[in-house]
């Protein structure tokens, strides 16, 4: 699966004024990953419900309503070039990579099973079962231990090695995406219907902040963002570790200082409910996905501007930037596409 040819070194860092013209390039593609198994099987917008690269960016993966878990070299776009890794016996939610072990991932099934793999040998090294109706995972910084989350709001946590979690955490309100700071002491916890961010302590799961004006046990004591009129359904942490990226049933995405946890800016001209947040790997820019409207926007974080607009021929709901360079993989009419390869690489 590794790419047999070093890819060419990417721009370290794009400027505002550079950003659209780097992808306006002719040297730059844009690739589409055909899997005709998936396509055939899902009748819904994407067939695609999750996106995840490795941390050296040589591997992308998807899974989907096929219950096939597909890991590409983005490099070789031919399906006979991927890895498929089967053993779900329901349709997979959410995969993600161990951020320690480039060739290591965990899967996540609503009927409540996760799976983590080995990628060099295709083979499941371990499974947990019991974990509910699961659709959302996260990776601590180490890759020893990983948090998934239920559609019954309880949040568990896993062991690559274990078959039974180490902990379980009901949260008693409706969480959705969950993701970890960069030093593994806190988890980000997006909420519904009120469209709030918790802060929690790992590995106790209480409140990280508390308000000093309410009782201890007053339970709004608990100190939350509040960003969104609605659900809050996505966030994402930015690489440099500045800003907390938030987004909404209402199309809102909300940029927090994590300084101060001050809302410092809102981009609000996303088509529909934000389903999926990803910043590019210096931090700069972010993009969110939809399941609304068609094109993918790129916005300069510190100033909110649209620097550019990547053309879709559908909603793109998942949207995910490598984590070393500046390629964009993304959901498209039941398919997985990239932008950003160059023409060179093959």
């Amino acid at each position: 699966m590794a790419p047999t040819s070093k890819s060419r070194a990417q721009p370290p860092y794009l400027t505002k004024d550079a950003f659209p013209k780097h992808f306006a390039s002719s040297s730059i593609r844009q690739v589409t990953y055909s899997d005709p198994t998936a396509a055939r099987i899902s009748s819904q917008n994407s067939s695609i419900r999750s996106i995840a690269w490795n941390s050296a960016s040589t591997l992308v993966a998807t899974g989907g309503p096929d219950r096939t878990l597909r890991v590409w070299n983005p490099e070789r776009n031919n399906v006979r070039n991927s890895t498929e890794l089967k053993g779900h016996a329901a349709m997979i939610e959410t995969v993600a990579f161990n951020p320690a072990k480039e060739g290591e991932l965990c899967s996540v099934s609503p009927d409540g099973v996760a799976k983590f793999w080995d990628v060099r040998t295709r083979t499941c090294i371990n499974e947990v079962k019991g974990l509910g109706g699961a659709f959302t995972l996260t990776w601590h910084s180490n890759g020893q231990s990983l948090v998934v989350g239920n559609k019954e709001d309880v949040l568990h946590v896993l062991s690559p090695s274990q078959p039974t979690p180490i902990s379980s955490h009901p949260q008693g309100k409706q969480t959705n995406q969950i993701a970890f700071c960069w030093s593994g002491s806190k988890i980000f916890a997006t909420t519904g219907p009120d469209g709030k961010t918790r802060i929690l302590d790992y590995p106790s799961f209480d409140p990280k902040y508390r308000l000093n004006y309410f009782p201890e046990d007053d339970p709004r004591t608990e100190f939350t963002l509040n960003g969104h009129t609605s659900s809050c359904l996505s966030v994402a942490l930015q690489p440099t570790g500045r800003y907390l990226a938030t987004g909404g049933s209402d199309a809102v995405i909300s940029l927090w200082d994590t300084a101060d946890w001050i809302c410092q800016r809102t981009i609000t001209t996303i088509a529909g409910p934000v389903r999926s947040i990803s910043f590019t790997h210096e931090g700069s820019y972010v993009a969110g996905g939809s399941e609304e409207g068609s094109g993918i926007e790129v916005h300069h974080v510190e100033t909110g501007d649209l620097v550019h607009a990547f053309k879709t021929a559908g909603p793109s709901p998942i949207v995910s930037w490598a984590p070393t360079k500046y390629v964009l993989a993304y959901t498209d009419l039941s398919v997985l596409r990239t932008v950003g390869l160059e023409s060179s690489q093959k």
